[in-house]
């Protein structure tokens, strides 16, 4: 993803969710995502609830299939991250 994407994607969900979340604390849970992590649906599950409990915003168990199906389908290149951000951004 190039940086204004994600800066953009940030600042549209905070202002969305009404909080604030740092670039900082994107990189933290980034770090900790392996290769693996997008096809194991147990760690996928985990990595969205680590991001919902960041945002403190709910993530119904609806939204988790259609992420990890969106995921598992298209894989997690920077192109669909991009899709499924703007996708999740029109909820």
């Amino acid at each position: 993803m190039d940086r204004d994407f994600s800066k953009d994607a940030l600042n549209a969900i905070n202002k969305k969710a009404g909080k604030n979340i740092t670039p900082g604390a994107v990189k933290k849970l980034a770090s900790t995502v392996k290769p693996g992590t997008m096809q194991n649906e147990a760690q996928l599950r985990q990595l969205i609830k680590q991001v919902s409990a960041m945002a403190k915003v709910p993530v119904s168990e609806a939204t988790v299939q259609e992420i990890i199906s969106a995921v598992k389908k298209g894989g997690a290149n920077s192109g669909t991250m991009e899709s499924l951000m703007k996708m999740l951004m029109k909820k």
